[in-house]
């Protein structure tokens, strides 16, 4: 006699594969202060950044082996910390300076979408899969990142307490990076902190790596992929809650997601980005999502790193 096991198609996990390009290439992340600086400011950004992206353009073409890259532009837009003028403002200013630059931006990012989109708590989400390293010789006394809001990359320098009756203060020890090379450089970063109200406010760094693992193509919720690229028609509202966390401007660009990832940014993102690297070698990427890349990465022969962050690239130019 054999035995019949039956299973609903509905139980079965399944994780949305996306269209993914060779190369997402971020052409600036600007706050509110560059905008009100005026067209002037926007077009020496976009005239420092063009060089850079031609760089970057050529890099990917090479790395795609005689074959068309695929590459497409994006532009984040902080809207998270600062509400300032409009869409209808911001956005046609930004992209005529872009164009008179020579450079097209394919895809329009609100940084708002990074901490939730639509009803989405994407950061939240990202934050649940963070994993830390215990350092050796820890023992647990700290509590983890999930409550402090705190991510290390090593060992933070202990606490020295006052003595005890009979008992010499503990000596002074450094901090020490985990994956140090020879010298240790050590970073602490804030994921968050709460407003007075109680409400959780996501850091820049946090808040940069989600947007790394969207254009990686690597973010998922309940198995969908979650920015999903919505078409620009007509004119951009007036309310930055009305534009889509993800709008694509130009209809024949290559898929927003991809392979790798090269942000063309002035010189202060360093440390931020320094940050996001942190962020994202302590993230559990959903597995299904890191096998479809790498499954279509080696169908086009296209290989990429391991690491999630070091298929993410740089370049730092001077502030405008």
């Amino acid at each position: 006699m054999t035995e019949a096991v039956f299973r609903e198609t509905t139980a079965e996990p399944r994780t949305q594969a996306v269209p993914l390009s060779h190369l997402s290439l971020e052409l600036g992340h600007l706050y509110m202060e560059d905008f009100e600086a005026g067209p002037e400011h926007l077009r020496r950004h976009f005239a420092r950044v063009r060089p850079w992206a031609e760089a970057a353009r050529a890099c990917a073409a090479d790395r795609a082996g005689g074959r068309r890259a695929r590459i497409s532009t994006c532009f984040l837009i902080d809207d998270y910390f600062t509400r300032f003028a409009s869409p209808a403002e911001v956005v046609p200013m930004l992209l005529a300076e872009a164009e008179r630059a020579g450079l097209a931006v394919d895809y329009l990012a609100r940084e708002s979408g990074c901490a939730v989109s639509g009803k989405v708590p994407v950061a939240e989400a990202v934050a649940g899969r963070l994993v830390e390293e215990p350092p050796p010789g820890s023992y647990g006394h700290r509590p983890p990142a999930a409550q402090t809001g705190w991510l290390a990359n090593g060992v933070r320098s202990p606490t020295v307490r006052a003595p005890q009756a009979m008992r010499k203060a503990a000596a002074w020890e450094p901090p020490r990076e985990t994956a140090a090379r020879r010298h240790s450089v050590f970073l602490d970063v804030e994921l968050w902190n709460e407003t007075p109200d109680g409400e959780r406010l996501w850091s820049c760094p946090f808040l940069a790596a989600v947007w790394q693992l969207a254009r990686l193509g690597l973010l998922r919720h309940q198995g969908e992929a979650v920015f999903d690229p919505r078409p620009h028609t007509g004119a951009f509202p007036d309310d930055w809650d009305d534009l889509p966390p993800l709008v694509r401007l130009n209809p024949r660009a290559d898929p927003f997601a991809a392979y790798r990832t090269c942000s063309v940014l002035p010189s202060r993102f360093l440390p931020v980005e320094h940050a996001v690297r942190v962020v994202l070698d302590r993230t559990d990427v959903v597995r299904d999502a890191l096998r479809q890349v790498a499954e279509r990465s080696a169908g086009e022969g296209v290989p990429v790193p391991g690491p999630v962050a070091d298929r993410v690239s740089y370049v730092f130019c001077e502030e405008t």
